[in-house]
């Protein structure tokens, strides 16, 4: 059998950090820190809760991040 492969280490980078930037800067900042995955959500979007190493979410309102998470 194939051995399991480590997960990849998450960005030591805050999330809280990228609340009321632009959306674009935001996310090229992201993904210049290391995030692998990055994605922009609208309020109130339905998504499902499971955990993905490597990934931050926006919620962006009027263009600027509301409120960033990992997972």
């Amino acid at each position: 059998m194939a051995p399991i492969p480590a997960p990849q280490a998450e960005p030591q980078d805050d999330p809280d950090g990228y609340v009321g930037l632009e959306a674009a800067r935001a996310e090229r900042l992201a993904r210049e820190r290391g995030w692998s995955t990055v994605r922009s959500l609208a309020p109130g979007t339905v998504i499902t809760m499971e955990y993905r190493v490597g990934r931050l979410n926006f919620e962006v309102r009027g263009g600027r991040v509301s409120r960033a998470w990992k997972g």
